[in-house]
């Protein structure tokens, strides 16, 4: 399982499945991360978080806690 916070800068992936509890996946939701979303990873942080993503048009900084919960091919 690959999920957003083990890419690397510059890949573009697509959102595969979200994993957490019901408040997590809905905020996951809410930022606009769903099902087949195309996300492309911009920045990484040296120690992985925060990651900066490039999401529906707009900017999106991500701490590590949500990007584990997204899986990611």
């Amino acid at each position: 399982m690959k999920t957003l916070s083990s890419t690397k800068k510059g890949e573009v992936v697509n959102v595969l499945k979200l994993h957490g509890d019901g408040a997590l996946k809905k905020r996951i939701m809410d930022m606009g991360i769903t099902k087949g979303t195309e996300i492309f990873i911009r920045k990484v942080a040296p120690l992985g978080d925060p990651v900066e993503i490039n999401v529906r048009g707009y900017e999106l900084s991500l701490r590590k806690v949500y990007a584990d919960e997204i899986e990611v091919v």
